[in-house]
């Protein structure tokens, strides 16, 4: 493996986070050990290492860097956004992933961009507890985010049902951030009549597939109206979204790209990354590893940008591509860090930032 690679992550990780040289080197080596490896294991990045120091020399430098460096997530999104070159306004999904390491759970809060071509990390929060975030939670991961990027970057928030609340949205609706959240059929709300109905009784007798339902409505304990858009899905189930939304109709029809959220947890666990093989529990740490896998996944679309150029990936006879963008990226940068490193370099090189503003 090309040292220079090495060296040139180094010396783009440099400006935006102040490690010495030596921990510069480990960032580095574990970003290209992460993907040629497609494992967190440290004990397998720990193989990748050039040189010839012991194994059992190198998985301890890298314990030590989780043991005492602390990667800002805020500049790890800077980056993110510049790479892929997203400053303009775009879809973001909010969603939870979880699983256990022992008897320990690992729970986080996950804000991702997700676009006709990417799915990657953004913002997290780990969570001290099982289960679904609070409120508080939520809202303080978004006013990160406004504190980097403003409101009018966002398209559109999307979140499932575990994300609905009048607090939570009316946060949202206060600070400009236009959402599609999917609702339960049981909640109820006010027409504009001033009739209280659920929506389970509302859409009892409605069949529509092709087109949107819509209602302007108003939520118990929550100081604004909303738009309900309701549309049955091919199984006979009512997909049903709350939006602040000029455009309802267009904001269900986006809410169905939510999913990129749940592909990016496979890209970053089985299909990909293998984060669950971390046994890692700390949240400070995970944190850091979580930063580490989303250079990695930025890395790696930059690659796939540069193998697929404009052209679209082919379809199989079920209609699905026979690939995602991150899987072509991955398989090509791990090819080009072991066979062409001078093309891994370039395609990192070409896009990294030289100086962003601290947080």
């Amino acid at each position: 493996m090309s040292s220079a690679l090495h060296t040139a992550l180094a010396a783009t990780l440099a400006p935006h986070f102040d490690l010495s040289k030596s921990r510069l080197a480990t960032l580095a080596i574990m970003i290209i050990g992460l993907a040629n490896g497609r494992t967190v294991n440290l004990s397998h990045i720990a193989s990748q290492f050039p040189g010839a120091a012991k194994h059992s020399s190198n998985y301890r430098r890298l314990q030590r860097f989780f043991q005492h460096v602390r990667l800002d997530q805020d500049m790890v999104a800077q980056i993110v956004v510049c790479m892929l070159n997203l400053s303009r306004s775009k879809l973001l999904a909010l969603d939870r992933t979880n699983w256990k390491v022992g008897g320990k759970d690992v729970n986080i809060l996950m804000l991702a961009i997700v676009t006709r071509r990417f799915r990657v990390p953004l913002m997290w929060t780990l969570l001290d507890h099982r289960g679904n975030s609070s409120t508080q939670q939520r809202i303080a991961l978004l006013r990160r985010y406004l504190a980097l990027f403003d409101a009018s970057s966002i398209r559109l928030l999307l979140a499932d049902r575990e994300f609905i609340g009048a607090e939570w949205m009316s946060f949202l609706n206060k600070n400009n951030i236009p959402f599609a959240i999917r609702i339960k059929a049981g909640m109820r709300f006010e027409l504009d009549n001033g009739g209280t109905w659920t929506l389970k009784t509302l859409l009892r007798n409605k069949r529509a597939r092709t087109r949107a339902i819509i209602w302007t409505v108003g939520f118990p304990d929550m100081d604004m109206r909303l738009a309900i858009a309701a549309k049955r899905l091919k199984s006979g189930e009512w997909l049903i979204i709350a939006t602040n939304s000029d455009n309802p109709g267009q904001a269900l029809n986006a809410y169905r790209k939510r999913w990129a959220i749940e592909c990016l947890f496979g890209d970053a666990k089985t299909r990909g990354l293998n984060m669950e093989d971390t046994r890692i529990t700390d949240p400070l740490k995970i944190s850091s590893l979580l930063a580490i896998i989303t250079l990695a996944i930025t890395w790696a679309y930059r690659c796939a940008s540069r193998t697929m150029g404009r052209s679209a990936i082919k379809r199989k006879v079920h209609g699905r591509r026979e690939k995602s963008w991150f899987r072509i990226g991955l398989d090509t940068l791990r090819n080009w860090i072991v066979n062409q490193p001078q093309k891994a370099k370039q395609a990192w090189l070409s896009t990294c930032p030289k100086q962003l503003k601290t947080s």
